[in-house]
């Protein structure tokens, strides 16, 4: 794996999912779980030659993805994940969407299935500025990396980092990167993935697997 995410002159990628770009090796086979337009798919496929298929929820998203001549089907992450296949893919990605599932532990454990290893991001609930939100106005923070309304979010699971580490152990699931970034997907190198991660860090970033896994 290369040291650090490289940046894709020719696409509009997201910073955060450079950072999830850097942890795929070259020439994977690469699922990508609410891949939304393709841009992850569309750089990997550029920049590392993987073999990549998406899942989207949104037929908008479908149709951009196709567009582009990705391989991309339609289908939620909560009910059709069952249908692929054990092992068929070195990796299996969840980008901001694990907080929006019914069942995050049993979709992780479908994403560990299908992959040798999965890459998971999500936001942190955890945040120092959603916690000083709560203590002093008493309502549901909106935050710049949180911006919707708790009446129109589609996050159902509010999860922070220190609970996803805890989900990750009860699930006997292996933790074998975890890289702290900003809103915005930039790298957090000060706090790294101690202590301070939950406190400081408002996404997280995690490469998975079984124990075991090669």
């Amino acid at each position: 794996m290369s040291s650090g995410p490289t940046s894709d002159p020719g696409s509009n990628i997201r910073v955060d999912l450079l950072l999830i770009a850097d942890m795929i090796d070259t020439g994977s086979r690469v699922l990508d779980v609410g891949c939304g337009n393709g841009a992850l798919l569309h750089h990997l496929a550029r920049t590392k030659n993987v073999d990549g298929r998406g899942i989207e929820l949104s037929q908008a998203g479908v149709n951009a993805c196709v567009a582009q001549g990705l391989s991309v089907v339609q289908g939620d992450a909560d009910t059709d994940l069952v249908n692929y296949p054990t092992a068929s893919f070195d990796y299996a990605v969840l980008s901001q969407t694990l907080q929006q599932v019914r069942r995050p532990g049993d979709v992780l454990a479908e994403l560990l299935r299908i992959g040798r290893r999965a890459v998971i991001s999500i936001p942190n609930f955890g945040h120092w500025s959603v916690r000083w939100q709560l203590a002093v106005t008493g309502r549901m923070p909106v935050t710049k990396a949180l911006t919707q309304q708790w009446h129109d979010t589609p996050n159902s699971h509010f999860c922070t980092i220190k609970d996803f580490i805890e989900l990750c152990a009860a699930l006997s699931i292996r933790i074998e990167r975890h890289i702290s970034a900003d809103r915005l997907g930039n790298r957090m190198n000060f706090v790294g993935d101690g202590p301070f991660a939950n406190l400081l860090s408002e996404q997280g970033v995690f490469l998975l697997s079984r124990p075991g896994t090669g």
